[in-house]
């Protein structure tokens, strides 16, 4: 039973963690979204005679970048939520879905996503997500 919740509480801690990291990784597409809108704008200098690359390739890098980092965002939302419902012990299937989506993002999300989902899968651990329980 000791064993269970010292689990839960390093699995919140290390849903924080993750979940920081996570969001840092995806301001890393700010670079993309910078030069997108250096090509929209005409910032780069064009040789004279020669013509510049299209705008569509400028809105194709914002198009892009915005949506890897709006995705990433979310998910480190989606994986500090996690966290918090894990300490507090309540939610347990998003807790679950949260954990499997983790397994796609590698090498760390895996690592937790698998551990997350071994220790939720015990009998022991899911009688503490159940409302009756102190």
């Amino acid at each position: 039973m000791k064993q269970d919740e010292e689990h839960l509480r390093l699995l919140s801690i290390f849903h924080y963690v993750v979940g920081g990291l996570t969001a840092l990784a995806a301001c890393f597409p700010f670079i993309h979204l910078a030069v997108g809108i250096a090509l929209v704008s005409g910032a780069f200098p064009v040789p004279q005679g020669q013509q510049g690359p299209p705008p569509i390739l400028g809105w194709i890098f914002i198009a892009t970048a915005s949506v890897l980092i709006l995705g990433g965002w979310t998910m480190a939302v989606a994986v500090v939520l996690a966290g918090r419902f894990l300490a507090r012990r309540v939610h347990y299937m998003y807790c679950l879905v949260v954990a499997a989506v983790e397994c796609l993002f590698m090498p760390l999300g895996t690592i937790l996503g698998v551990f997350t989902i071994i220790v939720l899968i015990r009998p022991s651990v899911k009688a503490f997500f159940e409302p009756t329980h102190p």
